[in-house]
């Protein structure tokens, strides 16, 4: 079937393209995809990793940590696969960044369909109501943290009040559209800490611990916590 968004997409670049942590070359009528980091590394040196086998590839990163984010700047390298044609590049590429060439291309709409922090948790019931008490300072403060480029590789278009988009060229051509469901967390643990009063400090606490799980935000060594510690200072 024709997909749009994909034909877009394909007609943007001629040799390469990297999206995400993923170099995509054109490779014939096929193409090859590798780590961005492998972009040098010879053939025979790294794992060859069937189409059908990215999706579990990126369940993990090479510390064997479970990754729920698959915007991630964290995915493990080593490897690289071979797509025979357009339908096997587009089944790879949903395999390791699920949606990403649908709001690229959704993205380049005038006026692209985004919604803000605020649309977003206005429709929420239930225990993520306590996200729309944020006020915009703290708030503002949760989404520079959550999605910061150590954490999200996604080029955020939404905001807050207060806080301006993300710029062109800061993470990744992946762009995001609305509040996730990691930032909708972790906007609640942040309420949570607001409306219990915590005395946070204005610098982090403790250093942060990569192997603390990317969304255990009771921990107060999860990275994304102190990095809210220091940004809401």
């Amino acid at each position: 079937m024709h997909n749009p968004a994909f034909t877009e997409f394909l007609a943007a670049f001629d040799a390469e393209i990297v999206v995400g942590q993923v170099l995509i070359r054109r490779a014939g009528r096929g193409f090859e995809l590798r780590h961005a980091g492998d972009r040098d590394a010879a053939d025979e040196l790294l794992e060859l990793v069937r189409v059908d086998g990215l999706r579990a590839l990126a369940q993990f990163t090479a510390a064997d940590m479970f990754r729920p984010l698959k915007s991630a700047p964290n995915l493990r390298g080593g490897w690289r696969a071979e797509a025979a044609d357009v339908g096997a590049l587009e089944t790879a590429l949903n395999s390791l960044y699920p949606g990403a060439i649908a709001d690229w291309f959704a993205a380049r709409r005038n006026p692209p369909p985004i919604t803000s922090y605020r649309e977003f948790t206005a429709r929420q019931t239930g225990m993520y109501r306590i996200t729309t008490h944020l006020d915009d300072r703290i708030a503002g403060a949760a989404v520079r943290a959550c999605c910061h480029r150590d954490f999200c590789l996604k080029r955020r278009l939404w905001s807050v009040p207060g806080l301006a988009a993300d710029g062109t060229g800061e993470k990744s051509i992946i762009p995001c559209l609305e509040p996730c469901a990691v930032l909708l967390e972790f906007a609640r643990k942040v309420a949570r800490l607001e409306q219990e009063g915590a005395n946070l400090p204005p610098v982090a606490p403790v250093s942060p611990d990569a192997q603390v799980a990317e969304c255990d935000f009771d921990s107060p060594n999860n990275p994304r916590r102190v990095r809210f510690a220091l940004e809401k200072h």
